[in-house]
């Protein structure tokens, strides 16, 4: 008999960013076995509409439970904003976590200094963005940057070059640049291109993303459910993505990184 325990943990995002989100939790939690769930076929969602993007996710998550899934992870800044308050709403029972820009450590670490939010549109005119940045924007200077286009280049496994570079520098101009102390990753797709982004900016700068902190969530809620694996033999990750095809498939396994027993 299959206990609840070993039922997998789900990720799912608008493509193969999450998979920065799942490598923490894999870190993390190596015990647990997972299914990641790329949407490539709809990406990207940051332009979509709001109802648009939950009805994405929602459709995502029936899909995920029906394969068992014991806890969800919506690894995907845009989803979370739009459909994962309304989600725990609807599954009560099942631990639902996001994933959110990292601004409360940035801000809280850099004081007084300036700050880069590279997000999609739509996360960036969500009320959940405009509330953190409120309750944050007092501790530092904090700059919203619209990247448009940019979670595309990840999505076709462009880590790194000069065209990735110049569209970065079309983003990140040289005033906007000009004394960041940090950039907070609002997309999960951004961490795969944290150097080339780093290379654009011209000085060395902290870089905050949100996977560390989802996992920790995830954790507790896992606990506080009583359904953490036992620490036995590693888990399993499976992949899938509404694409279907071999090349997302292999970029998403590019990506991922297992994570060895210490």
């Amino acid at each position: 008999m299959v206990e609840k325990y070993d039922n997998p943990i789900a990720f799912l995002d608008s493509g193969v960013g999450g998979i920065s989100v799942l490598n923490e939790a894999i870190k993390m939690m190596p015990h647990e076995n997972y299914i990641y769930f790329g949407d490539s076929k709809n990406a990207p969602y940051g332009i979509k509409t709001t109802a648009e993007v939950r009805n994405l996710t929602e459709k995502n998550v029936e899909f995920l439970l029906e394969q068992g899934a014991k806890a969800i992870v919506i690894a995907c800044n845009t989803a979370t904003s739009a459909a994962a308050e309304y989600l725990r709403n609807k599954y009560k029972d099942i631990p639902i976590i996001g994933v959110e820009p990292a601004l409360k450590p940035a801000a809280l670490n850099n004081e007084g200094e300036k700050i880069l939010v590279m997000a999609t549109p739509m996360t960036l005119a969500e009320r959940k963005f405009r509330n953190l940045m409120n309750k944050y924007e007092e501790y530092a200077t904090i700059i919203p940057v619209p990247c448009g286009g940019l979670m595309e280049f990840v999505e076709n496994g462009k880590l790194q070059g000069e065209e990735l570079e110049a569209f970065l520098d079309s983003l990140l101009d040289r005033s906007l640049c000009e004394h960041v102390k940090a950039v907070v990753l609002g997309c999960t797709h951004y961490p795969f291109i944290k150097e080339s982004i780093v290379n654009v900016i011209g000085h060395e700068v902290d870089i905050y993303d949100g996977g560390l902190g989802t996992a920790r969530q995830l954790q507790r809620k896992l606990r506080r459910n009583k359904i953490l694996r036992p620490e036995k033999e590693l888990g399993q990750v499976r992949i899938l993505n509404t694409l279907n095809e071999d090349r997302m498939i292999k970029l998403s396994e590019k990506l991922l990184i297992k994570a060895k027993e210490h």
